[in-house]
């Protein structure tokens, strides 16, 4: 089991300041492993190396390429697809996070950020890289047998979420690329689960949520939206409309396993 003083790190951050405060900040926390990378290029050279890092924690631009292209570069290719990534930036439009939301960052962390979000965010990523050996208790739930529906319209992200529910120990994972999609398989399949987004084309999450409560052969199924949305009126809907539980982007592997115990180990009495 890896510990988190025993990460080994790469730092893709252009500005020798920036990148020595950061450096700082992991030493503090008694993490020493990390290689600083001044480029895109460099931190995919060093991913591919014989000796890759555990996690990538980036700036949003870089000199030949955007935060954003990286981890979509990463999450291509097969030797690096399941890395985990942090993001460190100032940005706060959703038209530049979203992306990185999608492609299955692990923590954004604001500019400047502070030793505790820090923490927070290696925490996240040790659980994360250690969940196959911290799997749940099978004679408590076995979800290897647990069925899942997942629905996404984005591919990356989908292959996000599949690669962290396998890593907690789900096996029967079928996929759907919106609601419309979702329908017929709801329709002809008992899923345990259901794992959808909100924003999707032709039919999107909370219509999906109103379909399997109202229309379904399986209107108890729990369902957990996992979406970056965050206009309250929208979420109040979604809530409204029989959502189980609502999970930002990024999510934590613990919250994950905290929801699965309250869908399937220790319900709520409402």
């Amino acid at each position: 089991m890896l510990e988190r003083e025993y990460l080994n790190i790469c730092l893709a951050e252009p500005s020798s300041l920036q990148a020595n405060i950061i450096v700082s900040m992991l030493n503090k926390l008694g993490i020493d492993n990390v290689q600083v990378t001044e480029s895109g290029q460099a931190t995919l050279d060093l991913l591919s190396s014989p000796m890759p890092p555990d996690v990538v924690i980036s700036a949003l631009y870089l000199p030949d390429m955007t935060g954003t292209d990286l981890v979509y570069r990463m999450r291509d290719d097969a030797r690096m697809r399941e890395t985990p990534f942090l993001l460190v930036s100032s940005e706060t439009k959703r038209s530049y996070l979203d992306p990185i939301r999608q492609a299955g960052t692990l923590a954004i962390l604001p500019k400047p950020f502070n030793s505790e979000q820090l923490s927070h965010a290696l925490n996240n990523t040790v659980e994360f890289l250690n969940a196959h050996e911290n799997r749940m208790d099978s004679s408590v739930l076995d979800v290897a047998e647990l069925s899942v529906l997942l629905v996404d319209d984005s591919l990356t992200a989908r292959n996000h979420i599949r690669g962290v529910l396998q890593r907690i120990g789900f096996e029967r994972i079928s996929e759907a690329i919106n609601g419309q999609e979702a329908v017929p398989l709801l329709d002809t399949t008992l899923f345990d689960l259901v794992v959808t987004d909100y924003n999707m084309p032709e039919m999107d999450g909370k219509q999906l949520v109103e379909y399997v409560r109202q229309h379904s052969m399986q209107p108890s199924v729990p369902i957990l939206m996992v979406s970056s949305e965050h206009d309250e009126g929208r979420l109040a809907a979604i809530e409204q409309a029989g959502v189980s539980a609502i999970c930002d982007k990024p999510f934590e592997v613990e919250l994950i396993r905290k929801l699965l115990r309250n869908f399937f180990v220790e319900p709520s009495p409402c």
